[in-house]
């Protein structure tokens, strides 16, 4: 079993598509969206259930250049 996160981006001035590109080619992500307001970009990924979920956002994601902040929404099985 995985756990699914949601991860908003905010992208330093002008790297926002650079960001997107690094994000794609790493293949970790089930989703990913532009997004208005005070984030760039959307991002839905599974993080495997062996992972830590701070170690695997820091080690897999974070380490991209161009990225200002991030916002993680941990989701849980409710029904």
């Amino acid at each position: 079993m995985s756990t699914c996160v949601f991860i908003q981006i905010r992208c330093k001035p002008g790297t926002t598509y650079k960001v997107a590109e690094e994000i794609a080619l790493r293949e970790i992500h089930s989703e990913l969206y532009s997004t208005s307001g005070e984030y760039d970009l959307l991002l839905k990924l599974y993080i495997p259930e062996s992972e830590d979920v701070g170690h695997f956002i820091n080690e897999h994601l974070l380490v991209i250049p161009g990225i200002e902040r991030s916002l993680t929404t941990i989701t849980f099985k409710a029904f």
